[in-house]
């Protein structure tokens, strides 16, 4: 066993795939009127940076770790996601 191989090459840190929100290009919207509270988005967030506030009544994103992949968005079943070019 060589050294290099005994340590990870990488370490997570808060969101599953690391700070990402830097070049997140499109970043999702959340539009609470619209929401009726399905958390699909929260369920098939791929990096899991989606959260449900103190009681579920809407949901919180973590902007710096979004990919901004629009997953969320898509699988919103009344649109209250929508994604918007960042900046």
């Amino acid at each position: 066993m060589s050294e290099g191989s005994m340590f990870p090459l990488s370490r997570p840190t808060v969101g599953v795939s690391g700070r990402t929100g830097t070049w997140r290009i499109q970043r999702p919207v959340y539009n609470a009127g619209k929401c009726i509270k399905c958390r699909l988005c929260w369920l098939y967030c791929p990096d899991s940076v989606i959260d449900l506030s103190e009681g579920g009544d809407f949901i919180l994103i973590d902007y710096d770790y979004c990919k901004g992949c629009g997953v969320c968005a898509s699988v919103c079943p009344t649109k209250a996601i929508e994604m918007r070019p960042e900046g």
